[in-house]
């Protein structure tokens, strides 16, 4: 009887130990790990998480809390550059929620990288980076809690939007100061300030026509090829596909490429040049064959480009049904 009490003795220290370590683990409990990822919140808005956290905060039930988790790849290797770019604007709406008032412990930002977390890539079936995907209170997320960033971009003001559609909670993006426009318009302003200062003699240059004509269509062909849109949507700036193949026309009308706009304009441009060149060709001044030359090279220009046009609008907007030279 008294090795038996000695050996209970013995015994009970080990199994508090046990149990106490036990419900000190993350996602031994709900208190505990809603504690824990607002600990690790006010340090870092965004949470880092391997596989391991992965399956303890965003895996574990019950759960009363939504968690947004980016999916990514910003290894150097990886060469994801809008990775890196979604990465900032990722964090730019953790930081702005942070120090929202409607700052609370029902919603924390998560990300998983690669080559940290390649074994969750695997479970969420996730082939592409970046992605982000919403994990509700209740239940698995669904097909709706992945964000269409082909369709919407990553924009801070892109993702608080389709946070506030799956949370329910509104964030308001703060960013923080960026001197830089205001420097770069400040040298504008002094160099062309020192530019007219020194030419004060001879401002004859102000009412060139042909000058003032350039950077008129400059401003067009930025205009018109999307450039306010990419300002505003923050679209990626190219996609790779799963089978490595890069896109760099969006395949639908309602999203667009960063490169896709350079594209366009420069096909817009390469269509202006040609009406010019037949212009020039029609006024009838000058060298016969130098004009002839003109007029035949701003056919081909206007024809091909504008075909390309076309083209493109084709791939953008299915069953449109004109083409020129192109399909």
């Amino acid at each position: 009887m008294k090795k038996y009490m000695l050996s209970v003795i013995l015994i009970l220290p080990l199994i508090f130990y046990y149990v106490d370590s036990q419900a000190r683990k993350p996602g031994s409990s709900l208190g505990d790990r809603v504690q824990q990822l607002t600990d690790l919140s006010n340090k870092k808005p965004v949470l880092r998480f391997n596989a391991n956290k992965f399956r303890d905060f965003v895996k574990a039930t019950p759960r009363n809390y939504s968690i947004v988790v980016m999916f990514t790849a910003l290894a150097q290797q990886r060469q994801c550059m809008v990775c890196r770019q979604a990465s900032d604007e990722f964090s730019v709406v953790a930081n702005s929620f942070k120090y929202s008032p409607g700052f609370s412990n029902k919603l924390f930002f998560a990300m998983v990288d690669f080559d940290k977390g390649s074994d969750v890539f695997q479970t969420m079936k996730i082939n592409t980076a970046p992605v982000f995907v919403h994990f509700p209170p209740k239940g698995k997320p669904k097909t709706t809690d992945t964000m269409d960033i082909q369709r919407v971009g990553f924009g801070a003001d892109a993702i608080a939007r389709w946070i506030n559609e799956k949370a329910d909670i509104q964030i308001r993006i703060f960013r923080p100061p960026n001197y830089s426009g205001t420097f770069s318009l400040m040298l504008l302003f002094a160099f062309i300030g020192g530019f007219v200062y020194i030419r004060r003699n001879n401002l004859e240059f102000l009412y060139n026509k042909t000058m003032w004509g350039v950077w008129a269509l400059l401003f067009c062909f930025a205009m018109t090829s999307g450039q306010m849109w990419n300002h505003i949507r923050g679209p990626p700036f190219m996609h790779r596909n799963q089978n490595g193949q890069t896109a760099y026309i969006h395949g639908s009308s309602q999203g667009q490429f960063v490169v896709e706009t350079y594209i366009v304009m420069l096909m817009n441009a390469a269509v202006v040049v040609g009406i010019i060149f037949m212009t020039e060709a029609a006024k009838g001044k000058g060298d016969a064959k130098r004009r002839k030359f003109l007029a035949i090279l701003g056919l081909v220009l206007i024809s091909v480009f504008f075909s390309a046009l076309l083209s493109v609008f084709r791939s953008k907007t299915h069953g449109y049904p004109y083409s020129f030279l192109l399909r």
